[in-house]
């Protein structure tokens, strides 16, 4: 196949305001701020029999984990009705509607609940369209690395929403938690009105017969005129690849996991990756980070705690776009989960070996105790930066780059909904949880070497020869797709096609 040019700055223009999806990194950290805000807490806790608010662990984790994983999976159904850039417009939309319904509530809690799932079924079904829109209109050469972008808007969105926290919170009034709440209408109305001027998928619309506007999209994605001989090679490939995967009708959700062209093991291993990525650890700091390294004597207020970690994600998620496409998926996935086990167990061990217990006065620590903090702190922060430089951005990578046409919103979605359905409460359980994220990392690495095969430099169309194949995932890295047999088959249905017209 000739190659993608990877030099179009209108595609990486393109996939750095798509994965304007920060607005799913905005939202989940943005309420565990508000969570110990004395104004949130007196409007939406329960009153306590010493006549103070508080917020019930159980209700702490309705509020927290209401990510809906079914918009993950509601927006297969619209994908391909409306089209991905369709459909990112209808999802903002839904978005946006739910953070007003948020930001207008007083002292409903319910109310509260309500615009909590309507913005959760937006940040879901955007967490799935994002890297599905991205995968099918990034060249291949730089494919990774825009996929990548995802992972830091992420983390950029968790880090800001740290920030605006660290600076509203001293406000004694409602305004401590609206104001970073209905910040996200803001991010919701530039992602909607900025989807107006961006492209549709190429390989949606090929699939929609609408070949004219496919050529014209590729074209601009690669750099080059609508005549290069690069955009014609690209759109045979893909029409003969749509038109091999069409023959069987409309694909339904158990064709996911059907044997042909091993799309069970492809949908197993996005989810499985998904699960995998939730169960790392990180989600633990940044939900309980506060009280843990407050037991570590950090010394520091809970917003400060919130902000050094979000900034040290950033920090280790930037070198992700160098690695991905230079390591490649195998090897970042397989040295993440290595590393971030060792951090994990020491983090472990260290931790419930010499750390005080959870309330005790800092004036109070021992010299053991705090020497056994600096260390729990040191290997928490170093496990979040290996996270986002590895086991943060490449699952959505492979996500967004595993599965054919037929069947790929479906397959994202399910994915998708994996990672946003993985809630989980650990109130009152100290460092000795981290060894569960240890055998979790552990069984990570196991998976991946097992089952997970190489697919950097790959095209999506290659992608699909690569599991066919058959080949040993630990042998992955050297396949290479049969270029000559595939064109020939292109060129000879080309001919045939010819033949049949004339």
């Amino acid at each position: 196949m000739a190659k993608d040019v990877p030099t179009s700055r209108r595609a990486v223009l393109l996939a750095i305001f798509i994965a304007f999806g920060f607005l799913f990194g905005y939202d989940m950290g943005v309420i565990s701020g508000c969570l110990i805000m004395p104004d949130f807490i007196r409007r939406f806790g329960q009153e306590g029999t010493d006549g103070v608010y508080y917020l019930s662990s159980s209700r702490q984790s309705i509020i927290v984990s209401l990510l809906s994983a079914g918009g993950a999976i509601a927006q297969a159904f619209t994908s391909d009705r409306l089209g991905r850039r369709g459909s990112i417009l209808f999802w903002s939309a839904i978005f946006t509607v739910g953070v007003a319904i948020q930001t207008g509530t007083t002292y409903s809690v319910v109310q509260l609940v309500i615009g909590r799932y309507i913005a959760g079924l937006g940040v879901g079904s955007l967490s799935a369209i994002v890297p599905l829109y991205n995968g099918e209109t990034a060249p291949k050469a730089i494919r990774g690395t825009i996929l990548v972008i995802y992972q830091v808007q992420i983390i950029s969105g968790i880090f800001l929403s740290y920030l605006f926290e660290l600076g509203s919170h001293t406000i004694n009034s409602s305004a401590s938690w609206r104001v970073p709440i209905g910040l996200q209408m803001v991010w919701g109305i530039i992602l909607l009105s900025g989807m107006f001027f961006l492209p549709e998928s190429p390989r949606h619309l090929l699939g929609t017969g609408r070949g004219e506007e496919a050529r014209k999209v590729i074209a601009e994605l690669n750099g080059v005129p609508e005549d290069n001989p690069l955009v014609i090679e690209i759109v045979e490939e893909l029409d003969f690849a749509i038109r091999a995967e069409n023959e069987g009708g409309k694909a339904t959700w158990l064709e996911c996991f059907s044997t042909r062209n091993a799309l069970w093991r492809r949908t197993m291993n996005g989810m499985m990756l998904q699960f995998i990525q939730q169960l790392n650890g990180q989600n633990f700091y940044y939900y309980y980070g506060d009280t843990f390294f407050q037991s570590a004597g950090a010394g520091l207020s809970p917003y400060i705690i919130q902000t050094v970690l979000g900034a040290v994600s950033v920090v280790g998620t930037l070198p992700a776009l160098y690695f991905i496409e230079t390591w490649g998926r195998r090897k970042s996935l397989l040295l993440g989960a290595f590393g971030q086990a060792v951090c994990a167990l020491i983090v472990a061990v260290v931790g419930h070996s010499t750390l005080a217990p959870t309330g005790t006065l800092t004036s109070a620590l021992t010299a053991r105790n705090r020497a056994g903090g600096d260390v729990v702190i040191t290997f928490a922060i170093f496990q979040v930066f290996i996270f986002g430089t590895t086991w943060g951005p490449t699952p959505w990578v492979y996500l967004g780059e595993s599965f054919p046409l037929r069947v790929r919103p479906k397959s994202i979605a399910l994915g998708s909904a994996t990672s946003t359905n993985v809630t989980f409460s650990l109130f009152g359980i100290g460092p000795m949880i981290m060894l569960v994220f240890f055998g979790m990392l552990v069984f990570g690495y196991i998976y991946v070497y097992f089952a997970i095969p190489e697919t950097k430099g790959l095209t999506l169309e290659e992608v699909d020869e690569l599991y066919r194949s058959g080949i040993a995932p630990w042998r992955s890295a050297g396949w290479r797709p049969s270029e000559k047999h595939y064109h020939q088959e292109v060129h000879e249905k080309r001919a045939s096609d010819s033949v049949e017209e004339a």
